[in-house]
């Protein structure tokens, strides 16, 4: 009876990292916004600017943080309410976006005036799934994260991944359909049983997603297949949870990927799989986003360990693999940790925050539980982290030890969304609603 108690809470656990999943091309941009003379920081993408969690230390990046979180020092500019969503909030120069599951039967993109939170426009479509019977705590809402593109002749796309693998390109103006695939009928893939979970990609022409069982490369302006690989056929649920990176790895500009069971490099032109390593986790419960540290990858799994991988280039006949330079028992569950120097600040499986030396893969400090996740940002030597209940933390990039600067509650409902900070403004996505703050 213990064991099924024990069984039953385990898979509860997992489905809330299935749900979650929770896309390196640099995309940070300081747009000049209309009739205003300075320009203003933009959050177009999954964990920002470049993918990675992390924000430029100089003036670019707007205002300096300031050290307390109270008051006056950080005040709510506007809320609206909302359905469901796990999606982050992406941020152009004067709008801000975020997706919805409305009545358990459509998904809904809405658009909202960055500076007053008054909706701008809205775009609906059927689409909504129910998850198995041991995930339905964690609800059955959209979770993929959108990606806005600014083409070279001004035109902003905005992409969005339905929960039923369905790619959905909009005019970010107006909310104008520009394109649609479902993924599904195009490929003869199953339904995601977790619903669709990795965020868009956009480099050049090309937008990039693991969908269809697979990992895809389409055509921005018009949904055209460019070419299709790493097909697991849909294998445990047909979801991938992870999202690509673009990176230059072993001399050679490659995709990281991380499917339910490899991580893998794949030339962006070509498809051509450049190397594939088998990485170890429970049931394919491979969350996390890659994180490039100098010339090799850093990933850690649940159910499995941490490690740095130096990739080994191979050709399309014969791809490559990747050696371990180092492996340790650290696991972490489903957030993606940022790099601050050579150490990677990771939460745990066991709702933990470690501080790990990249070097050796030693951790230099492990604190005491917190929540289930944490998305976190990085400028300079200071991080914030928003747990998904709702708090807050300002803590030091300091290997030496974990270090409080602050903490506040910014909300009671739940906070699983990526926290996005663009310039003095942070936008959290509640469970429920949308909350822009603002720094002093």
């Amino acid at each position: 009876m213990r064991r099924e108690r024990f069984l039953r809470g385990s898979i509860v656990t997992m489905c809330v990292a299935f749900v979650l999943g929770l896309s390196s091309a640099p995309v940070w941009s300081a747009d000049p916004a209309p009739g205003a003379g300075a320009a203003k920081s933009t959050w177009a993408q999954w964990r920002g600017p470049s993918r990675d969690g992390l924000l430029p230390a100089g003036d670019e990046a707007g205002p300096a943080w300031p050290q307390s979180l109270q008051g006056d020092a950080l005040t709510t500019k506007w809320r609206v309410d909302l359905g469901p969503s796990y999606s982050g909030p992406i941020v152009s120069a004067t709008m801000v976006f975020t997706t919805e599951t409305a009545d358990k039967k459509q998904e809904a993109v809405r658009a909202y005036d960055r500076a007053t939170g008054k909706e701008v426009w809205s775009r609906v479509w059927d689409g909504s799934l129910s998850v198995p019977f041991f995930a339905k705590e964690n609800g059955d809402w959209i979770r993929s994260t959108p990606c806005l593109d600014v083409d070279a002749d001004g035109t902003e796309r905005l992409y969005v991944g339905g929960i039923r693998d369905r790619i959905v390109c909009l005019n970010a103006a107006d909310g104008s359909e520009l394109w649609s695939v479902d993924c599904v009928e195009r490929f003869k893939s199953p339904v995601p049983a977790f619903g669709c979970v990795c965020s868009p990609l956009v480099v050049g022409d090309a937008v990039y997603m693991q969908a269809g069982a697979a990992f895809l490369k389409l055509n921005k302006r018009t949904g055209e297949t460019l070419w299709r690989v790493l097909d697991d056929g849909g294998g445990m649920g047909g979801s991938a949870f992870s999202s690509p990176v673009l990176a230059a790895v072993g001399g050679r500009t490659q995709l990281l990927v991380q499917t339910r069971n490899d991580l893998a490099g794949v030339d962006p032109e070509t498809g051509t799989v450049l190397w594939k390593q088998k990485v170890e986790a429970f049931r394919g419960m491979n969350i996390l986003t890659p994180v490039v540290f100098k010339d090799a990858i850093f990933t850690s799994a649940y159910g499995g360990k941490a490690q740095l991988w130096k990739p080994l280039l191979g050709e399309a006949e014969a791809p490559g693999k990747a050696e371990p330079l180092w492996t340790k028992k650290t696991e972490a569950y489903m957030s993606s940790p940022v790099i601050v120097g050579r150490y990677a600040y990771v939460h745990l499986r066991s709702r933990r925050v470690a501080c790990v030396d990249l070097t050796t893969g030693e951790e230099t400090w492990r604190t005491e539980p917190f929540g289930r996740y944490w998305s976190m940002v990085a400028r300079g030597d200071r991080i914030l982290g928003l747990d998904e209940r709702g708090d807050l933390y300002l803590i030091a990039a300091d290997p030496k030890a974990f270090t409080v600067l602050d903490k506040r509650k910014v909300s009671e409902a739940e906070t699983w969304a990526y926290l996005a900070v663009a310039g003095d403004e942070l936008f959290i996505r509640e469970l429920k609603s949308l909350v822009a703050w603002q720094w002093k």
